[in-house]
Formats: structure tokens, sequence, C-alpha cells
């Protein structure tokens, strides 16, 4: 096997007496989609600014590929609402572009209509297509995002996932995401590290969901429903895995389906907890 992208080894952090990252080893392959789940609190913003260099751990070391090219594209997006600012302008606040590269970037995420738009007037999908195309003009063989679905509704939350998948597979880079879409990011990803400060457990999608750490973790009702239902994922989740703010979708008839197959799988959870 080639030598990972980047890898973090026995990172360790502390804030004052709270230990932030436990010891922490991970790596990252060329062309993989890696993604970090995990409940609100477990550092999985602070282990990705450790693996970046944006934060110094206690101890551990993180290895880098030479001259790795990285593109990150943070949770939140500091920008005055109130300063005119295009989106041209904004893709060229700290590095110099031609119009023609701007065009090329947010061509690749479908927002080419944007180029002139004022930052203020996009949606949350135009936005995060925008922050996407900034951090590609950088060419990355990792590119990193931080809930890349945040201010995003719902009917555009799959189609922001298979995008992030194509310019996956038309630059040939390395993703490393944190995401709390598990209905939609199981399916659009290569490996899962489910992670509360240490590494629960990691691998692909199928072996992730059956482990007792993410059952524990996310409940075990939640990790049998990501098997089986397709629709997109409108709801929240409290640190337990329950559902929350359900924004009245009617999920009677993805019941109705699957009944019979949901109760089998939680029996057998139950059984194997």
């Amino acid at each position: 096997m080639t030598a990972p992208l980047i890898e973090g080894r026995g990172l360790t952090l502390s804030y004052g007496s709270e230990r932030v990252l436990d010891q922490v080893s991970l790596s990252i392959q060329a062309g993989e989609i890696m993604t970090l789940i995990g409940p609100n609190g477990a550092g999985k913003s602070t282990l990705v600014k450790t693996l970046l260099g944006l934060q110094k751990p206690d101890s551990g070391d993180v290895i880098r590929k030479n001259g790795l090219r990285i593109g990150y594209v943070p949770q939140k997006l500091a920008i005055d609402q109130v300063l005119p600012m295009t989106v041209k302008r904004f893709l060229t606040l700290t590095r110099a572009a031609a119009r023609s590269a701007c065009e090329m970037v947010l061509g690749q995420v479908g927002a080419a209509h944007v180029i002139d738009a004022q930052m203020s007037s996009l949606s949350g999908g135009e936005s995060q297509r925008v922050m996407l195309a900034r951090a590609l003009l950088l060419r990355p063989e990792l590119l990193v995002l931080d809930e890349p679905t945040q201010g995003v509704d719902v009917s555009g939350q799959a189609e922001l996932y298979r995008l992030i998948d194509d310019i996956r597979a038309e630059l040939n880079c390395a993703v490393l995401m944190i995401s709390h879409d598990l209905h939609l990011v199981m399916a659009k990803t290569d490996k899962v590290v489910c992670f509360n400060r240490h590494v629960c457990c990691s691998g692909i999608p199928d072996t992730v969901r059956q482990h007792p750490e993410y059952r524990s973790l996310f409940g075990v009702r939640e990790a049998d429903a990501i098997g089986i239902y397709t629709h997109e994922h409108d709801h929240e989740h409290d640190l337990s895995g329950h559902v929350v703010g359900d924004c009245g979708h009617d999920h009677s008839h993805d019941h109705g389906h699957s009944h019979h197959h949901h109760d089998h799988q939680k029996q057998e959870a139950e059984t194997t907890k």
C-alpha cells in the first residue's frame, strides 16, 4: 500500500482538564472518501484542524505527504452579509485567479451562473457550492469538508453528496468529511470513522453499522433505519441518536414497506448488544 496522504498517530489534546482528543490514530489514502461521524462535542472539528496543522496537539504526530495540496471548507463562513461582494471577488480574496479559472471551478460544482452574483444573495446550497469551488482553485489532493450540507435545504443535501463524489472521481482527490447526515453519507463514503474523542470504530459503512459502539452512540433504532430508508434526511438527532424536529415528514409509507424487516433487524441488534 502506498503511503497515506495524511496520518495522525496517537493524537492527544486537552483544553484545561477536558480531554478532547484521546490517543487518536487514523490515516487517509489517496482517492478515498473518509467521513467522521459522532455527536456534538465529540471533537471532530478539533481533530480535523489538528490534522491540518491549524491546532497543535499536546502529544502525538501528524505526518503529511510532502507538498500536499489541501482544500479546506470550514463549517462556518465569516462574511459580513452587509458588505457588497461578488462571488468572483470572494473566490480571489486570498489568492489571485483569472476569471476563466473561477468560471472553471464554479462549473465543476454546477454554479457557473452565480459568478457575478452578490454573496449575500446566494441560497444555502449555492453558498456551499461556492465554498467548494474556492477550495478547488488549489487543485487539491485532499478536500476537507466540515459539515458540508449545513444550511442546505433537504432537497439539496443528497445532491451535494453526489457532487462531492463526482469531484472525487474527476480530480482523483481524497475527501475527509465531517457529517451528521447519517442516512445520506453512508451511501457516499468509502470509510466511516465513528468518533467520540477517540476512534470508537472505523471501516466500510456496512461494517460500522453493525458495530456495538456505533449502535450505542446513535441508538439501535437509528442504526437499523440507515440500512433500510433511502428518503432524504429531514431531521436532526440528539446526543443519544434519537430523532428530534422531524419537520413533518410522514414516515408511514417507509414503515409500511419495511416494517417486518425492520423489526427483524431490531431484534437481532438487541440480541447482540
